[in-house]
């Protein structure tokens, strides 16, 4: 079988996690052959030992280390876009787009390496069949045109994840089954550690980064969709998607800016991709399969640094996104109309607002390396023979 699934990883302290994902898909008959997993890592890191850990369990894949990626760049002759991704970010996911995106990969899975499935679930065989679900399920609306994907239980544990506006919070939510008939992203939701910021984790009294409030299984009920019109925090460490999603999807150059804006990658690159699809018609599952996330003790007060400078930032983007695409009829079109707006507007009176004028000309270049990997692929199809 040739592989239709690129999972992307991005890893510096324990590419072993792989491991029990692969055993999860062995114990629920989740046939591997059709994974290919990219590793995305650095020059400092054993990439000897991530070889060698495909190579034990069998599974096809590769390691890109700094390096690797700047020869891949070259190889494909792109040489010019490889700002797009940024050194020592989580963010350096969206190499793991483009590589998805030059190899036709149908499908692409993004899992964090402080993540385990759990036993009870097929991990990839569940995020699949989210992917081709169509039928009957619950959508989520609130006031604030924001759904928290903690809703089901957050009477109980007050919790509102990493990226979500506090200006949104407080909110009326309601509820009512709708039917759907084209997902094109699958969010696993997370258990143990919850995510996060790190306001959030202060306020709950934690100083190592991990939040004293804990999720279990119980606090999610039925998967959930959130309605046209609503936004919600996208989460990279357990998601699944299709491969037509990746021009509206690109994980912003955080850490690596003037600014020092960070930690905001997945989450607004989740409010362009909730855009694309309201205006396409196209919707993003939630829910299972849950992850486990053993989140490694860390200053809190290091993630506050990193996050900081881009709060209020986060408090409008959405803003700006709601207004942008609305006669767009495809994901690159909706996200060039969102790039646009962020590149021309003028956002000085907000915090780090130039940031967001950067991160419309990344965007922009994003669209840009799509269309010379398409163009460098044409180039290397052999011409039809004279009859």
């Amino acid at each position: 079988m040739t592989p239709d699934i690129c999972v992307m990883v991005p890893t510096i302290r324990n590419h072993e996690c792989m491991r029990t994902y692969f055993q999860n898909a062995r114990d629920h008959g989740f046939d591997l052959d059709r994974l290919f997993v990219v590793l995305i890592t650095e020059d400092f890191c054993d990439t000897d030992a991530m070889e060698r850990m495909l190579d034990e369990e069998g599974v096809d894949g590769a390691v890109f280390d700094e390096s690797d990626r700047e020869a891949w760049f070259a190889d494909h002759g792109i040489g010019e876009y490889a700002h797009l991704i940024p050194e020592a970010s989580h963010a350096q996911t969206s190499f793991g787009l483009l590589y998805l995106w030059a190899n036709d990969f149908e499908f692409g899975v993004f899992i964090d390496d402080d993540t385990l499935p759990h036993e009870d679930v097929d991990f990839f065989g569940t995020h699949m069949t989210n992917l081709a679900y169509e039928g009957e399920i619950e959508t989520v609306r609130s006031d604030e045109q924001w759904v928290n994907v903690l809703y089901q239980n957050e009477d109980e544990h007050g919790l509102y994840p990493r990226g979500y506006p506090y200006a949104a919070m407080d909110e009326s939510v309601e509820t009512e089954a709708t039917e759907v008939d084209d997902v094109v992203a699958s969010q696993g939701l997370w258990t143990n550690v919850p995510d996060l910021d790190a306001v959030r984790i202060l306020m709950d009294g934690d100083l190592q980064g991990q939040a004293q409030t804990r999720t279990t299984a119980e606090d999610f009920g039925e998967d959930f969709v959130a309605a046209e019109g609503q936004y919600l925090t996208v989460c990279s460490m357990n998601l699944a998607f299709r491969r037509e999603v990746v021009p509206a999807f690109y994980q912003l150059p955080m850490d690596d800016n003037e600014w020092d804006v960070g930690r905001f990658d997945d989450i607004w690159s989740g409010v362009f991709l909730k855009r694309a699809c309201d205006v396409l018609g196209k919707q993003i599952y939630n829910g299972d399969p849950l992850c486990e996330h053993n989140k490694a003790p860390r200053s809190t007060f290091s993630d506050l640094t990193n996050e900081v400078h881009g709060l209020e930032l986060n408090e409008h983007v959405w803003e700006i996104v709601d207004e942008a695409g609305e006669d767009a009829d495809s994901y690159a079109e909706v996200f060039e109309a969102i790039a646009s707006a962020l590149a021309e507007g003028d956002y000085d009176d907000w915090e780090n607002g130039p940031f967001l004028n950067y991160c419309g000309e990344f965007m922009l270049d994003w669209l840009g390396c799509l269309d010379a990997l398409e163009a460098a692929d044409l180039e290397q199809v052999p011409a039809a023979a004279d009859d």
